[in-house]
């Protein structure tokens, strides 16, 4: 589909920050909905952590594509993940901090 009007790059760099802000706050907030049901209702909301999840996937996938994503990038995502694993295992087996 063709652009209605033309855009310069300060609406385009407003529209990215606004797409920014609004992940943000809707992963953010699911990760919120899924500690108050966590906590408090005693319940596992595995599909919302699993949308929060599949979200960062995504956007990492995006950026590597597009050949976006900086050696740092990578390295921190990687020790983002091992820290995850790690701790989603000790939760697993049951060791309380």
């Amino acid at each position: 589909m063709r652009n209605l009007f033309v855009r310069d790059e300060r609406e385009a760099a407003v529209e990215q920050g606004g797409d920014r802000l609004a992940y943000i706050v809707v992963s953010y907030g699911l990760l919120l909905i899924v500690a108050y049901r966590s906590f408090v209702d005693q319940q596992a909301s595995w599909d919302l952590l699993a949308l929060v999840v599949a979200g960062g996937i995504v956007s990492v996938g995006y950026r590597m594509w597009r050949h976006g994503l900086s050696r740092n990038a990578l390295v921190l995502a990687g020790l983002t993940i091992a820290i995850a694993v790690l701790v989603g295992a000790l939760v697993a087996v049951g060791v309380r901090a």
